[in-house]
């Protein structure tokens, strides 16, 4: 099996296996391995779904809450793990957008974790959702939504060394490390 890339991103629609694939990717990248959750929980909905998640992990995982800075988290750890798995991006954005931050101010954050990518000595394993392939929102915020999710996307996704497309729990490489 080749090495795994220094920086991954993990695609895809809901339910699709995203998170599956990128811990399993982060299992090849060493044992001290931080988890870090974008999610924060409002509702039991949420709550069971943060439930199955942490199910999903095994107590090698540290486990780190930071719904609005995760590059903050990455710069703070990065030397003490191997490997370092933020899921997800789009929870993330969904986080700023209810902190009123404009657009310009949330690609200003992605545009920092992307420049964090160059940097880092631990492995980067980052899950993201595809949210553009479906009807047009028919509302303002919704749109801007998608749009955000699709801007930070492209960004992190040329700022990766890999970059993997799930569809029906099925990884496909799309974007392979240079040698």
């Amino acid at each position: 099996m080749p090495p795994e890339p220094k920086t991954l991103l993990v695609t895809g629609p809901c339910r699709s296996g995203k998170s599956a694939c990128a811990l399993e990717h982060a299992e090849h990248c060493g044992t001290r391995r931080l988890f870090i959750a974008t999610a924060q929980i409002f509702d039991e909905e949420m709550k069971a779904r943060v439930k199955r998640h942490r199910a999903e992990r095994d107590p090698s995982w540290t486990t780190i809450e930071d719904p609005l800075d995760p590059s903050a988290v990455i710069r703070e750890h990065q030397a003490t793990y191997d490997v370092i798995l933020l899921d997800c991006i789009t929870l993330w954005l969904t986080n700023l957008l209810g902190q009123e931050m404009s657009d310009a101010t949330i690609l200003e954050r992605v545009d920092e974790l992307c420049a964090l990518l160059q940097q880092t000595s631990a492995h980067i394993i980052m899950v993201t959702n595809e949210t553009g392939w479906s009807i047009v929102p028919k509302n303002a915020l919704a749109r801007r939504f998608r749009d955000l999710a699709g801007f930070a996307n492209q960004r992190l996704a040329r700022a990766t060394e890999s970059v993997i497309l799930t569809v029906a729990g099925i990884p496909l490489v799309i974007k392979e490390p240079h040698p």
